[in-house]
C-alpha cells in the first residue's frame, strides 16, 4: 500500500502510548492499532484532526505517499 502511516514515530517523539492518544481522541486503542499498522482503508478527518491536535503535528508528519513504481 503507497500510504505510510509513522503513527508510531510521532508517538515517540511525544513521548505518548497508544493508550494515552487513543482516550484523548476518543477511538479504541484497537482502531487506533488498525490505523498505526496500516491497515485501515479509511480515516475520518475529524478522527485525524484530534490525532494532530494532541500530537501537535500536522497530518503529513503521520501520512505519507510512496509511489510503488519507485
Amino acid at each position: 500500500m503507497p500510504i505510510i502511516v509513522n503513527l508510531d514515530v510521532m508517538l515517540a517523539k511525544r513521548k505518548m502510548s497508544s493508550g494515552e492518544l487513543a482516550e484523548k481522541v476518543g477511538i479504541t486503542q484497537a482502531n487506533l492499532s488498525i490505523l498505526k499498522t496500516g491497515k485501515a482503508k479509511a480515516v475520518r478527518f475529524s478522527t485525524l484532526e484530534a490525532i494532530c491536535k494532541h500530537l501537535e503535528c500536522q497530518p503529513g508528519d503521520i501520512l505519507e505517499f510512496r509511489n510503488e513504481e519507485e
